[in-house]
């Protein structure tokens, strides 16, 4: 928590400074969001190898805009998200071609892991341009809060059909890792709750009568991990990094 509560307060420090010298503003919106997730989880020195996990995500948001100081208007903006995220693993062996788990060479190895949260940014939103009827860049920064809701696997192997030559794995040894390791990852998440940090830039379209639409390409880095780190553990790392392309309305209040 005192990590959660530092980068609250690093991203909450430059409103503090514009809030002294800054044009004041007490400006409310209010809206919703939609986007697509391309997720990845990092598993530190233990190699597993990956394409993207796609996913959806979408939820409501809030803004508050505080100050402008000199062309920067600055801006608090929360969000409350379900978002779909996870990873799919690519199973190649060591010419990097896929394994097949049947006799039809083009059956392979698949193994697709889901994991859906309830995610809350706080961020600081910092937008140069129109602040009315008109077009604004801008950059949001700040700490992401979330809650484990659900998972599932997608897989068609056991662990006793394993096609363990095509993968490398020769030795028992080699073998009763990756086990452990596909056991591992089969089973529940064992940390509930997840946090990071989330970082993008966008463009805001602001029209007279209709409202505001904004659309914005985002980053998260997760710094908590999905399961256990200790030494026990099969994993020192296993946090979540995520591309976000996303699309959002809002209206003044």
């Amino acid at each position: 928590m005192k990590k959660i509560y530092a980068l609250v307060l690093l991203c909450l420090a430059p409103m503090w400074g514009f809030a002294q010298v800054g044009e004041h503003r007490n400006q409310f919106a209010v809206g919703f969001l939609a986007g697509y997730n391309l997720n990845q989880v990092d598993f530190g020195t233990t190699k597993v190898q990956q394409t993207n996990h796609t996913g959806l995500t979408g939820g409501l948001m809030v803004r508050y805009t505080c100050e402008k100081y000199f062309k920067t208007i600055c801006s608090i903006q929360m969000e409350f998200n379900y978002s779909q995220l996870g990873w799919k693993e690519e199973i190649l062996d060591g010419e990097k071609n896929h394994i097949p788990c049947t006799d039809n060479p083009d059956d392979y190895e698949r193994f697709k892991h889901d994991i859906n949260y309830f995610q809350i940014p706080i961020l600081a939103h910092l937008a140069w341009g129109k602040e009315k009827q008109g077009l604004n860049f801008f950059f949001n920064a700040g700490p992401v809060l979330g809650l484990y809701l659900k998972h599932n696997v997608d897989k068609n192997f056991t662990l006793k059909s394993v096609n363990y030559t095509e993968r490398g794995y020769q030795t028992d040894q080699s073998k009763e890792k990756l086990k452990i390791q596909l056991q591992e990852k089969e089973n529940k998440p064992k940390n509930k709750f997840d946090y990071g940090i989330a970082a993008g830039l966008g463009l805001e379209l602001h029209t007279k009568h209709i409202g505001r639409f904004q659309v914005e390409g985002r980053y998260y880095y997760g710094l908590g991990n999905i399961y256990g780190d200790s030494k026990s553990d099969c994993f020192g790392r296993s946090a979540h990094q995520t591309i976000i392309l996303r699309a959002a309305y809002l209206f003044d209040i």
